[in-house]
């Protein structure tokens, strides 16, 4: 095994019978290639920078066990990618890309605002941002990013209200076994590795559900997948749109197996030495009696004045895991799990903004009718008075004192939602509010979708109780359609 990650060391000396501690550049690798002569390198668990070095491995003649290289620049180039969507049929967002701010512009008006901007030569989404005007384009390729021939900025048609998903396959170049499709919590637009997601699905119709199985499919067997395959996707008014096709284990391969029972990292490994998935009694399909909630966990804590409001650039340093059979418990215990254990009562806080505020009428009435307190700002204490929901009305930071800050440092707050405006935010009253919750340890909400998540899981542990069952009960518990 060759690792360059010193996080991650401890965790290898039981897999692997000697680790090299070596950067993954060209260089490095084939210094140990030429002295271990391996049977073949398997590049699908380490991320994407293993795949970034397919090609060239591929060129030097070096046996690349599982999908191919060519297969794998086919996903990783988003021009050929686009190319065999179109073969298969399959929706995908509206892009392009600029090697200058007036290209982006031009870019920008055809795909429409808004846009998701982002370089194409970097992880975890760093510098990824939603542009909603030219004017915030401008500030971007000003403040952000140096675009060039070699570094162009990708421009997505970024789709508002979608609902995002996740799949990880796993593919013998014959037949694909789906486990489930993981439904994200927030909408599109947080990063994957950021938001919470459910399994299975708890919003898709049976429809929905077939036809992301069916593109999930159709999409290994034409890239002649061996091994492992992850496919982001979003739902937005009934279609469904391919965002991205990853030819590698994701960083949910752990939390799908968990779920399920069935053990995708040796299954794929198996694969790629030449097993067939009949042969290692993978069934066609799986049906759940449980439901899986997967959440992050930030390092915000131990970071003074990182604003932790969640956006297209990934934050978190972890995940995870609450499991049980009804879907608002599961996500409680995965938010306990995370260190924002949800109240059952008490005072909430409310922030919105204005073009959220509508949407977070169902959030508040249900507070309401559960008994508990609701203190808002003016604006969103109006929009709630007029609906028929009490709501104490409370200033800004801002606007003087007492305020909301010195609400929450007397304790007198037992959940913040705090709904900032995306991209035009200034480190002002949201901001101090965010990293109030922060420093005094009260649980905080920044999207109206994790909002919806929470108030269902309140109302479901004021009906019961948490109870703990083992993953063996639960794994038993699942069906094995063939």
């Amino acid at each position: 095994m060759v690792n360059c990650n010193p996080e991650t060391v401890s965790t290898d000396y039981d897999t692997a019978h000697r680790l090299y501690f070596e950067p993954l550049t060209f260089e490095d690798v084939m210094n140990i290639i030429e002295k271990e002569q391996p049977v073949g390198v398997v590049l699908q668990f380490g991320g994407q920078t293993p795949l970034n070095l397919a090609v060239k491995f591929s060129r030097a003649e070096v046996p690349i066990l599982g999908t191919s290289s060519e297969s794998i620049d086919i996903a990783e180039d988003r021009g050929r990618c686009t190319e065999l969507l179109r073969r298969l049929g399959i929706p995908q967002a509206p892009y392009g890309c600029a090697k200058s701010l007036d290209e982006a512009k031009r870019v920008a008006r055809e795909v429409g605002y808004p846009v998701l901007v982002r370089p194409s030569y970097v992880l975890g989404g760093r510098a990824m941002q939603i542009v909603h005007d030219e004017a915030e384009l401008e500030r971007y390729f000003r403040e952000a990013v140096l675009a060039s021939p070699e570094h162009p900025v990708l421009i997505d048609k970024f789709l508002q209200d979608a609902t995002e998903l996740d799949v990880d396959a796993v593919s013998d170049g014959e037949e694909v076994f789906i486990p489930e499709i993981m439904e994200h919590v927030e909408e599109a637009g947080i990063h994957s590795g950021d938001s919470a997601c459910t399994l299975p699905p708890r919003t898709l119709d049976e429809k929905t559900r077939e036809t992301v199985r069916s593109y999930v499919t159709a999409i290994a067997k034409e890239l002649r997948v061996i091994g492992l395959v992850n496919v982001q996707l979003a739902v937005k008014d009934g279609t469904v749109y391919v965002l991205e096709i990853n030819p590698r284990a994701s960083r949910t391969v752990p939390f799908v197996s968990k779920a399920t029972g069935i053990p995708l990292a040796k299954v794929a490994m198996k694969v790629m030495l030449g097993k067939k998935l009949r042969d290692l009694g993978i069934p066609k399909r799986l049906r759940l009696h449980h439901v899986a909630v997967k959440e992050s966990v930030f390092p915000f804590t131990k970071l003074p004045g990182v604003d932790p409001v969640l956006g297209p650039e990934m934050k978190s340093t972890g995940e995870v895991m609450g499991i049980d059979v009804d879907w608002g418990v599961a996500f409680f215990k995965a938010q306990l799990a995370a260190g924002n254990a949800l109240p059952v009562g008490g005072t909430v806080f409310m922030s919105v903004r204005r073009d959220e505020k509508e949407k977070i009428i169902p959030v508040a009435r249900k507070f309401h009718e559960l008994g508990f307190e609701i203190v808002a700002t003016e604006g969103t204490a109006e929009v709630l008075r007029r609906t028929g929901i009490p709501a104490r009305a409370i200033l800004k930071v801002s606007q003087g004192s007492p305020n909301v800050l010195d609400l929450i440092k007397s304790g007198k707050v037992d959940l913040i939602i705090n709904i900032p405006t995306v991209g035009r935010d200034p480190a002002r009253d949201g901001y101090h509010i965010r990293r109030a919750a922060i420093d005094f340890g009260i649980p905080y909400i920044t999207t109206v979708e994790a909002s919806l998540a929470a108030v269902a899981a309140i109302e479901q542990m004021r009906k019961g109780k948490i109870t703990v069952r083992s993953l063996n009960e639960h794994h038993s518990a699942v069906e094995r359609l063939d």
